[in-house]
């Protein structure tokens, strides 16, 4: 089993390790979508998040001097900055996205894989998502990969030897919540790395069930920059990874058909 407990039997939480380091948090978040650089900071404080993903191909990390930098606001000395390869629709291309990150980052070697199938569904190509993964994990990239919510998927993902498995929950950025609940729990189950819900997280409820699920943490973006209030929103996330990792280490009571009455009729004084 994964460093972070799969069994919701545990009488105490363990941080959330990923890669070889161990986190406090277990909301990781976007940095795309919000009107400027100062929405994305407070945002980003609000949500407790200790790991913010960067969309390499989109936003400037020190590519273009000219330009605002993301990480004047969010410094890599505060913040764990992951990498992903957003806007990749082949294995090369992510592959390549990658190599960039880690130069421009001093060697950083985490990073977030995403090989899309299409412009509509932005579904992952799975084939090529498998390819680029191979080749990553070989030039010792600490790979955190974005799939399908297929179980044996998953499983292969991690015998390559991805440090971390993030199935969707709905399409990106449509806020639908998680659409399969029974493959996310097979795929938590059967897991021994972090298993992170991401994509289509729309509200706080849906990262409660995430985590109630037994998922170790919850990656977001439009949830929280397209909610009217981003700031709020990012903090009600906040509690509700919190709440749902609560919940899923006491274990909930059991589903009965039936009324239980709160208080036994056994031993009333009259």
């Amino acid at each position: 089993m994964s460093t972070t407990s799969h069994s919701p039997d545990t009488a105490t939480d363990s941080p959330l390790v990923i890669g070889g380091t161990a986190y406090r948090s277990r909301l990781l978040v976007g940095t795309g979508k919000y009107k400027d650089l100062d929405e994305t900071r407070q945002a980003t404080e609000a949500s407790g998040a200790e790991i913010v993903t960067v969309a390499i191909r989109r936003t400037n990390i020190g590519q273009n001097p000219d330009e605002p930098n993301l990480l004047d606001v969010l410094p890599p000395d505060r913040y764990t900055i992951l990498p992903n390869t957003a806007g990749c629709y082949t294995a090369e291309d992510a592959v390549r996205t990658c190599r960039l990150a880690r130069e421009l980052l001093d060697g950083h070697d985490l990073v977030k894989l995403e090989v899309l199938g299409d412009e509509k569904t932005l579904y992952p190509d799975v084939v090529q998502t498998l390819k680029a993964a191979e080749t990553l994990v070989a030039e010792g990239f600490k790979v955190m990969v974005y799939t399908s919510d297929d179980p044996i998927l998953a499983k292969r993902l991690e015998e390559i030897g991805c440090v971390a498995v993030m199935p969707l929950a709905a399409p990106i950025g449509s806020g639908l919540g998680i659409q399969n609940r029974y493959n996310v729990l097979e795929i938590v189950e059967n897991a021994n790395v972090p298993i992170l819900v991401d994509a289509g997280v729309g509200t706080a409820s849906d990262a409660a069930i995430a985590m109630e699920l037994g998922c170790d943490g919850v990656l977001m973006n439009t949830a929280i920059a397209a909610a009217r209030n981003p700031v709020l929103m990012a903090s009600a996330m906040k509690h509700a990874i919190l709440a749902g990792r609560e919940a899923y280490l006491a274990g909930r009571m059991p589903r009965r058909r039936y009324a239980s009455a709160s208080s036994p009729i056994d031993g009333t004084f009259f």
